[in-house]
């Protein structure tokens, strides 16, 4: 009955699970096909996020020209004048369009996500559903027996089967049973053992050795109880005895066809005649001595058993032992095993096996005493011999457990001489082994309480620094908050655990636990998923307690940080005041403000409670906008906004990030935003009236006023230089800015470099102070050729509105900004930048070297060279490697110029 209702059972689990893998596999295309439109979609959502910021750009571009500018429209390769309200419009129309088919886009992809879910929780819950009618039917005939015995097997497969083989399943080649290969080693050098070869980690063969470890263990308890307390055999014990020496006898054959793993290349050797020749060398000798029928032969030499010297020989049976030494060093390092409890269970084993032999010795020398009443068990029971085998067995083993512990209750004690000594040498024995013992349980008890004593000596050193050090309550809070947290998170070990795996194990499992926090931040929001993948990999999770600052105002922005867990306030020191200006929720980002501008933090982050904060170093999300310049143009246009919409723009003060620039710059990276306009395309749009705005002057590389006046009379450029940013002091040179205007201290910038001693940004501004009459000059020339270079050097492909600017950026994201650049203004822009030292190459006169910045042209190089050389008639000039030199584009900044005068030209080799 039992089994024609197993069998109906599993043919009705068959035909569910048939249903149910059909069902699965129209489930399974489903979702594979909406994860395909959901990707499709997201690319095209990708786009037009994209395009919204750059016409959102556009549209704040456009409101700032004036209603005079000319607004140009590229139709082909032609430029078409066009009304400014008209562009204005067509900007607006483009975005409202572009903000719809988003709306549109978000609802299908919020659609199919939903369908796609469900569709998997149906296939999940079919699956469940059919276990659990599998397991009650289960129930309901009787299978729990069936599941505990299956239970009781996997936890016997323990002993049997490595750790390393449950995992990947593969026992064949011996790679994959967890050798480690030489160098080099592949897959043609051999993995399969030879013909008729047993590998010794076989779960086979494993299960024949834990086999033999039961044996062993009744052969240790055996082997000391007949050498004491029987004097001869019975029978049953005799066959017995002489079964198991029998199971010994086929290991001993069996090894010779066992490979062994190498002790120099650890790799397995599988050659017969050096497995044998390894063997018969080493335990083979010992294996047959302790697996010989003794007692056989006893009764066939002897034609009795009990001689003292057959059973002397029958203790050689203990040397098995070492199998049950291998079976604990083995499951000592099987993760499957609590080391723990490994370790208690072998120290129990050696005490019990201690007792054991020691009651059996110490019986065996009262029985062999000619006196019975001499002895230590005699002296208490004068007739023992005629006690049962139970209660001396019982009296020996008392006696050993006591003697062990040194509890000593004297009731038994030795009588005779031979006693003495034994008990002297059994409580010497007692010494070493109740070190080993109370040595190895303290370190297993100490080693759970070495991480308290570690963090309560981390918290006095840490007391006594900070009274000593006088530091303030507060700072002492945060150190010792930071101490307590420590303690708590380092027993999770997550750091230390990540950093020894694997670069791919450990990007999968940032990727788990990561990815959905950084594809929901904002200034991440449209990025590729690749990119987002990039950007996990580098996260590191840190744990802040309460009131702990992870930014400090004014520090160097070298990461930023986004908050998954607790909350975190945004703090700004006015006029010696702390001020809360704003608050970091889960899941936003902070410290980006000073790392995507590459200033210093403008405000100060602390936790207000316990919080888990991912760490995203600058170096990495550099490099990665770098490689990827849409996504790139994604952060910082989402940065852009974010800025724009934040409540931290009403926290302005003098000199702060907020009043000195609202665009954004990665400095390095080559990204500007509010410089630049972008149509649809992705092409920028240019600002134009070019004269109206090279004479205005109003706007620089930052998109920020250049001649903006603070509340202490500083402009940009004053700003600039005070906090030492040359790449900023440029731009704003290139955008008008005017070197020689005073502040309310009276101070202009080039006077305030000077002050500040920074050399770099001094030379910089006496350079354009020298050149600017030049300049001007060389952008009236560029003027006059504008419309008609742009003609040439736009894309013909391009449509889109364009307006023209003469505010000409030296790096720029998109290549259409090269187009403006006529050549006068290269020609201008070198020249600017070129220094050279001249010399004046006349053996008979020596003269000091000038440093100049170079001219634009080689007629001006010789009369400002005739000017500082007291009126020469310079007509050539070489260079160090004495190359005449006739063009001023092959000079280069800070090469050395050699100057020959008119009368010197036949000695034009030579130098001083």
């Amino acid at each position: 009955m039992a089994s024609s209702a197993l069998k109906e059972q599993q043919r009705d689990l068959e035909n569910k699970a048939n249903d149910l893998s059909k069902l699965q596999k129209g489930k399974s295309f489903f979702i594979h096909c909406s994860s395909l439109n959901i990707a499709k979609n997201h690319q095209v959502r990708k786009k037009y996020t994209i395009q919204l910021g750059e016409n959102e750009l556009v549209l704040k571009e456009l409101d700032l020209l004036q209603e005079d500018a000319n607004v140009y429209k590229l139709i082909g390769p032609v430029l078409v004048k066009q009304d400014l309200a008209e562009a204005n419009a067509n900007v607006r129309k483009r975005i409202e369009y572009i903000s719809a088919e988003l709306k549109r886009l978000d609802a299908a992809l919020q659609d199919l996500e939903e369908k796609q879910t469900s569709k998997k929780d149906a296939i999940w819950h079919d699956r469940d559903y059919t276990v659990e009618t599998f397991v009650l039917r289960g129930q309901r005939e009787g299978q729990s027996l069936a599941m505990s015995f299956t239970s009781t097997k996997n936890f016997l497969q323990r002993f049997c089967v490595d750790d390393f083989q449950t995992r990947t399943g593969a026992q064949s080649s011996f790679f994959s049973n967890g050798l480690l290969p030489s160098l080099g080693a592949n897959i043609n050098q051999g993995t399969k053992l030879r013909k008729n070869i047993i590998s010794p980690f076989n779960p086979r063969y494993r299960a024949w050795e834990m086999f033999l470890v039961i044996l062993v263990i009744y052969s240790a308890w055996v082997c000391p109880f007949q050498f004491a307390f029987l004097t001869y055999k019975q029978d049953a014990l005799f066959i017995f005895d002489n079964i198991v020496n029998g199971f010994f006898a086929i290991d001993i054959v069996l090894t010779f066809f066992v490979a062994y793993v190498d002790s120099q290349s650890y790799l397995l050797v599988d050659s017969r005649k050096k497995i044998a020749v390894r063997y018969i060398s080493t335990w083979f000798i010992f294996d047959v001595c302790s697996t010989a029928p003794l007692q056989p032969i006893s009764l066939l030499l002897t034609e009795h058993s009990s001689g003292v010297g057959f059973k002397v020989l029958n203790m050689l049976r203990l040397w098995r032992l070492r199998r049950v030494s291998s079976l604990f060093a083995r499951l000592e390092k099987d993760i499957r095993f609590n080391y723990f409890w490994i370790r208690c269970t072998k120290l129990i084993t050696v005490t019990l096996f201690a007792v054991h032999c020691a009651g059996c010795f110490y019986y065996l020398i009262a029985d062999r005493h000619p006196n019975p009443e001499r002895t230590w068990i005699g002296a208490v029971y004068p007739k023992f011999k005629e006690e049962s085998l139970w209660n001396r067995y019982v009296t020996s083993m008392y006696w050993s457990i006591v003697t062990l512990t040194t509890t000593g209750y004297g009731d038994l004690h030795a009588e005779n001489t031979g006693e003495m000594l034994f008990d002297i040498f059994y409580m010497l024995f007692n010494l070493g082994l109740t070190s080993y013992l109370i040595g190895n349980m303290t370190n297993l008890v100490v080693h759970w309480t070495s991480r308290t004593r570690d963090f309560r000596d981390t918290v006095g050193a840490a007391s006594e620094f900070a009274k000593r050090n006088r530091l303030p309550p507060s700072i002492q809070n945060q150190l010792l908050s930071h101490i307590c947290l420590k303690f708590r998170t380092d027993g999770l070990k997550q750091q230390d655990t990540l950093s020894s795996l694997p670069k791919a194990i450990r990007s999968s499992i940032s990727n788990h636990l990561f990815f959905p926090i950084i594809r929901n931040a904002r200034l991440f929001q449209g990025l590729s998923h690749d990119n987002l993948f990039q950007l996990v990999t580098e996260l590191e999770a840190e744990y802040f307690p309460p009131k702990e600052d992870v930014i400090l105002q004014n520090e160097a922005p070298m990461d930023m940080y986004i908050l998954v867990s607790g909350a975190v306030d945004l703090i700004v020191n006015i006029d010696g005041h702390d001020q809360v200006i704003g608050k970091v929720t889960e899941g936003e980002l902070f410290g980006e403000v000073g790392l995507l501008c590459h200033r210093p933090q403008p405000y100060t982050a602390r936790t207000t409670e316990i919080s888990q904060i991912l760490r995203l170093n600058r170096n990495a999300l550099m490099n990665i906008i770098h490689e990827n310049s849409d996504d790139g143009r994604i952060i910082m246009n989402n940065f852009y906004k974010d800025l724009e919409n934040s409540g931290l723009q009403s926290h302005k003060r003098p000199g702060s990030i907020y009043s000195e620039q609202l665009d954004v710059r990665a400095e390095g990276e080559n990204y500007y935003h509010a410089n630049q306009i972008y149509d649809l395309s992705g092409e920028p749009l240019i600002q134009g009236n070019s004269v109206a705005a090279e004479n205005d002057r109003t706007k620089s590389g930052y998109g920020m006023e250049v001649k903006s006046i603070a509340e202490d009379d500083q402009t940009a450029l004053h700003v600039a230089v005070r906090t030492g940013h040359p790449e900023n002091v440029r731009i704003l040179l290139e955008g008008g800015a005017n070197v020689n205007k005073l502040d309310a201290k009276g101070r202009t910038p080039i006077s305030l470099a000077e002050n500040q001693g920074n050399k770099c940004i001094y030379d910089l501004l006496l350079s354009y102070q020298n050149t600017r009459s030049t300049n001007e000059q060389k952008i009236e020339l560029l003027e006059e050729s504008s419309y008609e270079t742009r003609n040439k050097q736009f894309k013909e492909t391009h449509t889109g509105v364009t307006t023209c600017s003469s505010s000409y950026q030296k790096d720029s994201l998109c290549s259409s900004s090269e187009a403006l650049n006529h050549s006068a203004e290269a020609e201008v822009r070198k020249i600017n930048t070129i220094r050279v030292t001249i010399h004046m190459n006349n053996a008979s006169q020596k003269q000091l070297a000038k440093l100049i910045n170079l001219p634009g042209s080689i007629d001006e190089l010789f009369r400002i060279a005739g000017q500082k050389y007291g009126g020469y008639n310079f007509t050539k000039m070489v260079n160090s490697e004495n190359a005449e030199i006739d063009d001023l584009s092959v000079i280069r900044d800070g090469d050395h110029l050699f100057l020959i005068p008119e009368q010197s030209e036949t000695m034009s080799d030579m130098r001083p």
